[in-house]
């Protein structure tokens, strides 16, 4: 299986941001000290070109974030301080959903050790989030003419609003987003489908929900690819979830979409999104135990095949 990984590209942020930028250089170290892949398989990806990102962004927008001309109320509202690598990560990161993507269609499994950012419109970015990778990664798929209908099946505790807005009258591509009904964003936008959670969910409401809507989504989405955004801020640790989902929980969640995409024959490009945990090592400990049941997934997959 091959995992892509960006973090060092890094994204400069005041000491005393909320973002935790640290786990995705620990993410990798644990992946790497841990000898889950060969070498190898390890793999910095390309920064998305214009040409890709521009499938799903407006080509104003482009300019201002590659130019640091974004306004400060464009700023704020992105949650990082402009900077040449700001722009640099973001593109490094949509450019690794892409060849996870790739690398999906070829083996079945792959993973980013980054992407996720679903808050990012078409002509603005919000929410920690400047370019869409999801939403890029698919339509530059599609055009490659790898996959002609994809799902992105969105398990962040916040719904994927720029993905669904993004992709809104789109039926190749179906928005799946399992999420906090009164978290962030406060104004949601309508994915294909959306399941809302209350606050304080726990792990048996959670999996139950989980399970019985996903299938119906993989069913009507008839993809040839899913991207799974396997977010680790459900978690009940997490300081910006709301919910009640434990460690233990989220790796079931993990089992439940391997399980139903593994059913439809859908081969999964895996990506990280939110964290936020109150410890970072409880964030990388989610992500990580997500990286290691992709693996196991793609090794039986391989053992079944002729």
């Amino acid at each position: 299986m091959k995992i892509f990984y960006t973090d060092q590209f890094v994204l400069p942020l005041p000491i005393d941001h909320r973002f935790p930028m640290s786990k995705y250089a620990l993410l990798r170290e644990r992946v790497f000290a841990a000898k889950l892949v060969p070498l190898a398989n390890l793999i910095i990806p390309h920064a998305a070109t214009d040409e890709e990102i521009l499938r799903a962004h407006d080509a104003e927008y482009l300019h201002k974030v590659q130019h640091g001309e974004l306004t400060a109320k464009e700023i704020r509202r992105i949650g990082f301080p402009w900077s040449p690598g700001m722009v640099e990560r973001s593109r490094r990161s949509s450019g690794a959903t892409i060849e996870a993507c790739r690398a999906a269609l070829e083996d079945g499994y792959a993973v980013n050790l980054a992407g996720g950012t679903h808050h990012a419109f078409r002509d603005h970015g919000e929410g920690f989030c400047v370019f869409n990778d999801s939403a890029i990664a698919s339509r530059a798929i599609q055009a490659e003419g790898r996959a002609q209908r994809l799902i992105i099946i969105d398990c962040d505790v916040h719904q994927g609003n720029g993905t669904a807005a993004i992709l809104a009258g789109d039926d190749s591509i179906f928005t799946f987003s399992i999420h906090g009904a009164k978290n962030y964003p406060f104004h949601k936008e309508i994915s294909d489908l959306d399941v809302e959670l209350d606050d304080g969910t726990t792990d048996e409401a959670y999996l139950a929900a989980l399970d019985r809507h996903l299938p119906y989504a993989i069913a009507v989405a008839r993809a040839d690819l899913a991207i799974y955004l396997a977010g680790a801020d459900p978690f009940e640790g997490d300081t910006l979830g709301r919910l009640k989902v434990t460690k233990a929980g989220l790796a079931q969640r993990d089992q439940i979409v391997f399980g139903h995409c593994r059913t439809a024959g859908l081969p999964i490009a895996i990506t990280m999104a939110g964290g936020y945990a109150k410890h970072v090592e409880d964030a990388v400990d989610i992500h990580f135990q997500t990286v290691i049941a992709a693996i196991d997934a793609q090794r039986d997959l391989a053992a079944q095949r002729p």
